[in-house]
């Protein structure tokens, strides 16, 4: 019996480490790349977190993003963090010209009419968390699948801080 009792308690000190800075739920920021604007993030368990941005962006300006991730820890490190997950992205309006264009002028899933646009998005990253800062720095790497008014794929990546308060 005592080494059950030792083997939970492991594990609830294990899944009791916060990954966000300082232990703190909710942090805000900017993020610069695809989509370049405000983000948001609220984490709703030791784990996991939901992640809001909004901004300019080749898929639509504005572009509002929601991202359900899962952090793990691939480096053994209690600064250095990866994550991934799935979401969403809605393109308003006409998107911003920053994205590939080949030879012959055709455009990479650049939508240019007025039309909203919807994809799925598949989100993959690494977050850096100094020592006794509120501050989040993140990189990561999105695959979008665009399903709506037509179906296209593209790929955005972004670097951002947030803090928290």
């Amino acid at each position: 019996m005592k080494k059950y009792i030792i083997i939970l308690l492991m594990l609830l000190s294990i899944t009791e480490m916060a990954q966000s800075p300082q232990g703190k739920k909710f942090g805000f920021g900017i993020i610069l790349g695809d989509p370049t604007g405000g983000t948001l993030k609220y984490w709703t368990t030791n784990q996991n977190a939901l992640v809001f941005d909004i901004g300019g962006s080749y898929f639509g300006s504005p572009r509002i993003g929601v991202d359900y991730l899962w952090h793990f820890d691939a480096f053994n490190s209690n600064i250095v963090k990866m994550y991934a997950g799935p979401g969403a992205a809605l393109g308003i309006g006409e998107g911003r010209r920053i994205w590939y264009r080949n030879k012959g002028g055709d455009e990479f899933y650049i939508r240019s009419s007025g039309e909203s646009a919807l994809a799925l998005r598949g989100v993959f990253g690494i977050n850096v968390v100094p020592r006794a800062t509120p501050l989040e720095m993140f990189l990561d790497i999105g695959v979008l699948f665009g399903i709506s008014p037509g179906f296209g794929t593209a790929v955005d990546a972004a670097i951002g801080i947030r803090f928290y308060p």
